[in-house]
Parts: structure tokens; C-alpha cells; sequence
């Protein structure tokens, strides 16, 4: 067995009742919550009781899923099992970034609030909404949003699927476009036009946020979505421009292939990351850890695994 990567869920897998399970289940998920709750009254109800429409509203459904993602990770720690380098999708890399240790975990949740409500204040000033556009080459779908004026390449998620965030008033247009290119275009479950120049103005009041932050570096090897390559040196920078910026997922699940990585854990909900690192390297181990039952298969099958070894 190669190097094991925990992979962190972003925006758009959240569902009602995440990480309860974990929850019922783990004294230290329970004590995260708890301080949670300090930070932002009410988060816990939200998770495990929200409507399907109050966790789709971003100055909620990024600290929601930051817990999520977190209580995952800390299940499979203390159950013993440790990766040898993370990433996370979009919203999924400040948990990745936290479970590496550049901010604690607790000030990472304080630190994902303060992003929510920068970009949630850009989503009501952008009307703007993200679409997945699959069976098309990224050339292609790059092409068609050249061809319009506020459509724009988001997430690189992998072969033949490329998320675009587009104008609310362009939608129905670029969707028609997408279908006569023979293309297929699915709305995505999120509020606004994500890791786009509508989010301007919320990285930079995010980047101006993080000047008065404490930031440590990694303890453990974090790729970053901007740059598909490792988090070196300026990590503020890096989380800033994030926000704006495509997101390189494609690009970086190869590069951690090259790396190295060739087993793959989904700390969070929905197992969407598993499913597209299975599409853009065919081959590799990949497992999700969303309940204590998923969670004890992973400790099994790694386990038996490295006694093959």
C-alpha cells in the first residue's frame, strides 16, 4: 500500500442529519460541537435537524459541513488511522488545512463562519448559480462560456465533467447551449456562482480577515485547489484566492497519484469525491467514513491491508 490522503467534502453534498451518527458516537465530536456551538449558536440543531433549503444557504452550509467534514476526520483518528497528506474540495480545504494543524480546530470553524459570510453577502449582491456540464471536453465547455458574458469554468472535477458558475439571467440560455453542444447540464445544490469573478468582493474581504489571523504551518502535506501542488509559503494568500479562483480538482488528484497516493478517504458527506477520484485515476483505493459503521470498514480494510504488507 502507497500514502493514504484524506479528501474533505465541499459545498454541495450537505444533507440534513449529517454527522449525527458520529455525533452519538464519539466523546471528541461531541466536545467540537460544543465549542461550536459557542461561536455560532444554534449549528448543532442545524446540522442534524436543518431543512434541505436552510443548510442550502451558504452563511450556513459552510459551517455545517466544516463540522461535518471534521467529525469525520476525527472518528478515523481515533480510531487510529492517519493520513499521509489531505486535501479538500473548495469549502472542504479549510477543514484539511485545520486537521493539519495551520489553525486549531475550533478556530478553523471560526475562520469558516467568517468565509461564509463573505460569500453569502457576494452570492445576494451576484445573483449567479453553478451548473455541471458533463460528457463534454473541458475545451469545449471553456469554449461555450467565452461565448457568454457571465459564464465561467468553476471546478475541474474530473474527465468530462466541469461545474461552470453562470448569471442567474444567462442560465437557461447556457443550458440550452450545453445541450446542443451534446453536453448535459445539471443545476448543482448551492446559492451562488462559486470559485468566479462573482466572488470578488468576498475574497477580498476574506483576505483582509485573515491579515489579523494566526496561521501555522502545515504539519502535514495539504494540496491546494488553486495551484493543484503543494501549500508552501503563503497559506493567507492561498486561501484567499481560493475563493475566486477554479478550483483544480482534477488536476490535483492526479498530481497526488504522481505523488504517490493511491488510497483515498472521504472525511464528510455524500461520497461525490471518492466517486470522481475513481473517474480520473481508475484503480485506486477509495473509501467514505460519513457513519461509524463506514468508519469501522475503513479501519478494517486498511488494517487488513497493511498486514499484507
Amino acid at each position: 500500500m502507497g500514502r493514504i490522503a484524506f479528501v474533505f467534502s465541499g459545498q454541495g453534498a450537505q444533507r440534513p442529519g449529517m454527522a449525527s451518527e458520529l455525533y452519538r458516537e464519539y466523546a471528541s465530536i461531541i466536545r467540537l460541537f460544543d465549542e461550536a456551538e459557542k461561536v455560532m449558536p444554534g449549528i448543532t440543531k442545524l446540522c442534524f435537524e436543518g431543512t434541505p433549503e436552510e443548510l442550502q444557504d451558504t452563511k450556513n452550509t459552510q459551517p455545517a459541513m466544516y463540522l461535518a467534514d471534521m467529525a469525520s476526520a476525527i472518528a478515523l483518528r481515533d480510531e487510529g488511522i492517519v493520513p499521509d497528506g489531505v486535501a479538500g474540495f473548495s469549502l472542504g480545504e479549510l477543514p484539511a488545512l485545520s486537521y493539519a494543524g495551520v489553525m486549531s480546530e475550533v478556530e478553523g470553524f471560526s475562520i469558516v463562519c467568517r468565509r461564509a459570510a463573505a460569500m453569502a453577502k457576494a452570492v445576494a449582491s451576484s445573483p449567479a448559480c453553478m451548473i455541471a456540464v458533463m460528457k463534454l471536453d473541458d475545451e469545449i465547455v471553456c469554449e461555450l462560456c467565452r461565448s457568454f458574458s457571465s459564464a465561467y469554468p468553476a471546478n475541474y472535477n474530473a474527465p468530462g465533467q466541469l461545474v461552470v458558475s453562470c448569471g442567474a439571467s444567462e442560465k437557461d440560455d447556457f443550458i440550452r447551449a450545453v445541450t446542443s453542444a451534446g453536453g448535459r447540464a445539471i443545476p448543482l445544490a448551492v446559492s451562488g456562482g462559486f470559485h468566479s469573478p462573482f466572488m470578488n468582493a468576498a475574497a477580498e474581504e476574506f483576505g483582509s480577515f485573515l491579515e489579523g489571523v494566526k496561521l501555522e504551518k502545515p504539519r502535514l502535506p495539504v494540496y491546494s485547489n488553486v495551484t493543484a501542488e503543494l501549500y508552501s509559503g503563503d497559506v493567507r494568500g492561498a486561501l484567499t484566492r481560493q475563493i475566486n479562483s477554479p478550483v483544480l480538482w482534477r488536476q490535483l488528484i492526479e498530481r497526488m497519484v504522481d505523488d504517490g497516493y493511491d488510497t483515498f478517504v472521504e472525511a464528510g458527506v455524500g461520497g461525490t469525491l471518492v466517486k470522481l477520484i475513481a473517474k480520473i485515476r481508475p484503480g485506486v483505493a477509495t473509501y467514505t467514513a460519513e457513519t461509524p459503521d463506514e468508519v469501522r470498514r475503513v479501519v478494517a480494510k486498511l488494517s487488513a491491508v497493511a498486514s499484507e504488507v
